[in-house]
Formats: C-alpha cells, structure tokens, sequence
C-alpha cells in the first residue's frame, strides 16, 4: 500500500481486512498494516479497525503489535477503543487491552 492517498490507503487495509484475516491470514499482512504512518485520520480509523478485527480473528499475532507498541499512538489508541467495544473480544482480553493505551 505504497501511496500517499488517504482513500487508495483505506481500501488497500479494508481488503486485506475483508478477505485476509481468515482463511488466508498471513503474519505479513500485519507488518504491512502496521507500517503505514499517517496523519490522515481515515487512515488511523481503518488501521484502527484493522488491527480490532485481528484481535478478534488472529489475537496471538495481532495482540504482538499492541504489546510491543509497534503501532503509530493514534492506531494503537483507536485500536484497543474498537477491541474493547468488540462482542468478539472476551472480557480478560480487554482487560489486558486497557492497560496499554497511551496517553
């Protein structure tokens, strides 16, 4: 997802988060997720949405970025908000989600 145009990002992210965090999931999607630094706040938002649905799909890999602080702090903040009001996510998981937002 090599461009600076916000929308060409967000539809880059929403197709490997529509179709590649099932069955054909691969850790380097994360890595290609997670490495888009932006300031564009519909980017934050999908990277945001992005990473929450891992955590709800692919937790022991997804739960790695948030816990090594590998995302940007508006993504990981956006990420762990949408997590925690995730039906997805048991409780003991947002617990342990909560403690690594940023301030």
């Amino acid at each position: 997802i090599e461009t600076n145009k916000p929308y060409y990002i967000r539809y880059g992210v929403g197709v490997l988060l529509a179709l590649f965090l099932d069955d054909l999931f691969e850790e380097d999607h994360l890595e290609i997720v997670a490495n888009i630094h932006s300031d564009e706040y519909y980017v934050q938002m999908m990277q945001g949405w992005y990473f929450a649905t891992a955590l709800a799909k692919q937790y022991d890999y997804a739960i790695k970025y948030i816990e090594k602080g590998l995302l940007d702090k508006g993504v990981n903040n956006i990420t762990i908000k949408k997590a925690i009001e995730s039906y997805r996510i048991t409780e003991a998981q947002k617990e342990y989600l909560r403690k690594y937002r940023i301030k």
